[in-house]
């Protein structure tokens, strides 16, 4: 509270500063990194801001976005908190990069997710009620409107009155439209806040996100060990590079052991999964040349069969689809229904 009439605390003397808010900068990996103490119009704004910083109404603090479960991002934070001091603050700074499992992440990720479509659908139905109301007020000013749709009589003395009942019909009408937008804004927010959280568990982006984890495991690992790359085939040029040392290669060995946790941890969901018969795992083993393949509820005839992907013929020319977007999968013929289907863009 400022000092004033009702504080205990002594206003600061006539031409004295007021003291400075002492600054706490933490980093841990279930909330990320974030600013504590800071008030609005005390000039932080002007630091973290064009840091990288943000700032979060629900934990009513600074932070960076997607810093959970994260390394702290040292040189930001010291950067940071070097010219906070030089502004006169008090800062301190505390990092804790212990790593939770990839089991307690997730649930994590989980409740946070529930608790945001939660809310979004109560917000929905607030503006559904809201956007009712107004087309109510709307339906009730258009009521008092003289009836026939009479027109204004100039220079009578119920001018003033329609003029003024017009006006407030235009004004209500215009609230209803506004609040009926907002609501299904509001709807859409919510369905598709639910919708993403079911996405995340569905096999197709379990498997993708496996395959991309793996593949940041293996370019940590040839930054690790040190890797050679033919650059030219002609020239027989070949780079090599050297083996990671020091603290980067601290990092880089933190990094692999935390990721190879998370890689653990999707593959035992997908493999359960499959045993639920919830996925198929397809691959170029188990297709061939010939079959077709359901891709978003149509059958596509396979052309080609790659190493991560098959080709399928469109009416257009062909396209790739990867192993894990596949549904369903016959031998032989194209199915009835199915076969060319214009153009076809598979999901990442």
């Amino acid at each position: 509270m400022p000092p004033g009439r009702n504080s205990d605390v002594a206003p600061p003397p006539r031409g004295a500063s007021a003291p400075r808010t002492v600054i706490a900068i933490t980093h841990t990996a279930a909330e990320g990194t974030l600013v504590y103490g800071t008030t609005r119009g005390d000039g932080t704004k002007h630091v973290l801001g064009p840091a990288g910083f943000r700032w979060f109404r629900s934990v009513e603090a600074w932070g960076i976005v997607r810093s959970r479960d994260r390394p702290a991002d040292r040189a930001r934070i010291e950067r940071v908190a070097d010219q906070l001091r030089s502004t006169g603050f008090t800062v301190s700074v505390a990092i804790d990069d212990t790593t939770r499992s990839a089991a307690a992440i997730e649930a994590d990720t989980a409740s946070r997710r529930r608790d945001r479509a939660e809310k979004l659908a109560s917000k929905a139905q607030r503006g559904a009620a809201t956007a009712e109301q107004a087309w109510q007020a709307a339906q009730a000013a258009a009521d008092r409107l003289p009836p026939a749709g009479e027109p204004i009589k100039v220079g009578h003395h119920s001018q003033g009155r329609h003029q003024t009942a017009i006006a407030r019909a235009q004004t209500a009408m215009a609230r209803a439209v506004a609040a009926t937008a907002k609501a299904e804004n509001d709807k859409r927010r919510a369905q598709a806040a639910a919708a993403a959280e079911a996405h995340r568990q569905s096999p197709s982006a379990v498997k993708r996100r496996i395959e991309r984890l793996e593949a940041l495991q293996r370019r940590d690992e040839r930054a690790r060990d040190g890797s050679r790359r033919t650059v030219c085939t002609a020239t027989g040029t070949v780079e090599h590079r050297l083996p990671a040392t020091g603290q980067y290669r601290e990092r880089i060995v933190a990094r692999i052991a935390d990721r190879q946790a998370q890689i653990d941890y999707w593959q035992g969901v997908y493999a359960a999964q499959l045993s639920e018969g919830i996925a198929q795992d397809f691959s170029r083993a188990s297709i061939t040349c010939g079959d077709t393949i359901c891709y978003r509820g149509r059958w596509y005839p396979v052309v080609r069969v790659n190493a991560k992907t098959v080709t399928v013929e469109l009416a257009s020319g062909t396209s790739k689809i990867r192993y894990h977007q596949i549904s369903q999968h016959r031998r032989g013929a194209t199915e009835a229904g199915g076969g060319h289907h214009g153009r076809l863009v598979p999901d990442d």
